[in-house]
């Protein structure tokens, strides 16, 4: 009966856990949009008042418009003219003290992890770390520039460690390139790797080190 059980659960537990997941960004969505609808509640005529509270008691109505705000958006954006709007996007926001640092930092962050052809997340990596002789898995975001650059001697890597179970936390480190492992698996299979905690593991495959040349 308890083997009955265990794999029971290792069918439903995951199903379960990605429906909770769901519900979850379909209600903080909802919410949002509520509070959007009661701004507008506010400003309009008490005769519309009716008809608001109908869009605000449908669920997921949400989760749609967000969604069809996003892809809006970036077919207005793919042309000359949406461009043109973008720029005088950033430039209002750059120009306002304390919203311009936040705004700029957490653009470049979307940028490089979403651009088509940035370096982002894009290979997965075997480091020592938090030790010599205790591994771990990390993933390659660049390399260093700038001022940071011309403080370290010979050719180094930009890495992000992730924390176990959940990768969205982690540490930044810059590496020796030699003292690195580039591993022969994807991005999602390593990531599966590191949530798991090590017990889904990936298809083996001979490993292959950054040459230092």
């Amino acid at each position: 009966m308890k083997k009955y059980l265990l794999t029971g659960l290792m069918v439903w537990l995951p199903l379960a856990i990605t429906i909770w997941v769901l519900l979850w960004l379909v209600g903080l969505l909802d919410a949002v949009f509520g509070g959007f609808l009661a701004g507008v509640a506010a400003v309009t005529p008490e005769s519309m008042g009716p008809g608001i509270e109908r869009l605000h008691n449908i669920p997921g109505l949400g989760v749609l418009l967000v969604f069809a705000a996003m892809l809006v958006t970036g077919a207005l954006v793919s042309n000359v003219a949406g461009r043109w709007w973008v720029k005088q996007w950033d430039r209002l926001f750059t120009n306002i003290p304390i919203v311009k640092s936040i705004y700029n930092s957490v653009k470049k962050v979307s940028d490089t992890l979403f651009s088509s052809n940035g370096n982002a997340f894009r290979t997965a990596l075997l480091i020592q770390y938090p030790r010599a002789g205790s591994w771990t898995i990390a993933f390659q975001t660049g390399v260093p520039s700038g001022e940071v650059k011309s403080h370290l001697q010979g050719e180094f890597v930009s890495v992000y460690v992730p924390t176990t179970p959940n990768p969205t936390s982690g540490f930044f480190l810059m590496l020796p390139k030699a003292d690195v492992i580039e591993l022969d698996m994807s991005v999602d299979e390593a990531l599966t790797y590191v949530i798991s905690m090590g017990s889904v593991a990936p298809v083996a495959s001979a490993p292959q080190a950054f040459s230092s040349q």
